[in-house]
């Protein structure tokens, strides 16, 4: 038998706490006619803070946010009201919000996302609230969300090494007008070095490097030089100095492998290079130099690695080396 909407029609809320029944429910509801759409709305909109927070019912709220009417949208909009911070930080209240964004006129996305005003860094640390935030910087206007931006001063380095913070920082510098990205960015700069090393700052710091502009770019190299050997040793700053290799220019690139290959005449210089190939992290840092660099550098870097083959061999990190010279060997 199939179940038309007129047939459940008293139970609408009922079933749309149901797993079957509310997607069975979110099906018609797509292809319903204006009349049966109503049908629909009117039991849900009575039940609709008891749906917002349940595991299937928030499914067929999400749907009216989709297929719903400009008046069904409004008058939902109007029932989130007031409650937007609890559905924020609920598990299935953040996604009927992350909807409402998407799909409300901008009168009504401001209205509700201004109860967040004061309650940004609670929201961006939680599990469920940072995709809220997310949603905000993705799809408003920037101007009209200053204060998600404002709230960030002071807690860049706190917010940029929370596995949850680091997101939205990132959205902020995809999404966002240059002089709303300068402070954060200034704030980023200050503490490049700890945050590379972070296992979550280390990702916000690549996204300057793949997506910032050049200045930033630069300034993250000359943030870090001094320090780049033992950096591309550590597990999660050495993607960072890939990073810097990959996305440098050519000056950049130059004192990145000056720091790493050091002097060939100064002491002990054997040793120090011979630990950067059969390091585990930093021997992938030698193979992007050499896949970047240009044929006359990849020469001479290739001879400075020569003696240390027979060596090389013995462990797993100096095999990757040498398979990454033998793919060049030929253009030598």
């Amino acid at each position: 038998m199939k179940l038309e909407l007129s047939d459940i029609k008293g139970h609408i809320a009922e079933f749309s706490k149901d797993q079957v029944g509310s997607r069975i429910i979110q099906q018609k509801i797509e292809n319903a006619s204006l009349e049966e759409k109503q049908l629909v709305f009117d039991e849900v909109v009575v039940a609709v803070h008891s749906l917002m927070t349940d595991v299937f019912g928030n499914y067929v709220l999400q749907k009216f946010f989709e297929h719903g009417t400009t008046e069904q949208k409004r008058i939902l909009a109007d029932k989130l009201s007031g409650h937007i911070l609890s559905l924020t930080l609920q598990m299935y209240g953040c996604r009927v919000i992350q909807k409402a964004i998407e799909s409300i006129e901008l009168d009504k996305q401001i209205l509700l996302i201004g109860e967040l005003n004061g309650h940004i860094v609670q929201c961006v640390t939680d599990q469920n609230g940072n995709h809220v935030i997310q949603k905000c910087i993705e799809k408003i206007p920037t101007n009209l969300i200053q204060f998600i931006i404002d709230s960030f001063h002071g807690h860049i380095y706190q917010l940029a090494t929370h596995p949850y913070g680091c997101r939205v920082i990132q959205r902020i510098l995809e999404h966002c007008a240059e002089s709303q990205v300068a402070p954060i960015l200034d704030e980023l700069m200050r503490c490049a070095v700890s945050l590379v090393q972070d296992q979550y700052g280390n990702y916000v710091i690549q996204h300057v490097l793949e997506n910032g502009s050049q200045r930033d770019k630069t300034a993250i190299v000359y943030k870090l030089q001094g320090q780049i050997y033992n950096l591309s040793q550590h597990k999660f700053a050495s993607n960072v100095i890939e990073k810097c290799v990959q996305h440098g220019v050519s000056s950049e690139r130059i004192l990145i492998i000056n720091e790493i290959l050091g002097d060939i005449n100064a002491p002990n210089s054997s040793n120090v290079l011979l630990k950067i190939l059969k390091d585990p992290y930093a021997n992938y840092v030698i193979q992007k130099i050499l896949d970047i660099v240009e044929p006359s550098q990849r020469d001479v870097i290739i001879n400075r690695i020569q003696p240390f083959i027979p060596t090389l061999k013995k462990v797993t990190p100096g095999k990757h080396i040498i398979s990454r010279i033998d793919k060049y060997s030929g253009q030598l």
